[in-house]
């Protein structure tokens, strides 16, 4: 669905249980997600930041194009994964932007996940109701 004979730079995020996978082409800035425009696919003014935090970081946008395929998890964590996608795809276009993308902690994978429920509560930590009488 989305090949390309056009050279790219590939990057894989991943956030919570969203997993995304990018491709870096040279162009103008447009972001595509899932085969939809960006604003189409974001409501959120925050997520679409999220997404272009590391073109800021390493002063190129408007540089590049967004072709990503997400999946898994909600729109927040689909976000997340994009944003370390397009720093591991930035990384692999030009290694010099190491430093200033470690900095802002865009290569770290987030390590937060979903706590497991436990037997004898209603979620994680969800004790059942108590009553005294």
């Amino acid at each position: 669905m989305y090949t390309s004979a056009k050279p790219y730079f590939y990057g894989t995020g991943r956030r919570k249980s969203s997993v995304a996978r990018v491709r870096l082409f040279p162009g103008t800035g447009s972001i595509t997600i899932n085969g939809r425009d960006i604003d189409d696919y974001f409501g959120l003014e925050t997520l679409k930041l999220i997404v272009n935090q590391p073109f800021g970081v390493t002063d190129t946008t408007g540089k590049f194009d967004i072709v990503c395929l997400v999946n898994g998890g909600g729109i927040s964590g689909q976000a997340g994964a994009i944003r370390h996608g397009v720093a591991k795809a930035l990384l692999a276009s030009n290694p010099e932007f190491r430093p200033a993308l470690k900095k802002a902690g865009f290569l770290t994978r987030d390590p937060r996940m979903k706590e497991r429920k436990k037997y004898g509560l209603k979620a994680a930590r969800r004790a059942p109701q108590f009553s005294k009488r």
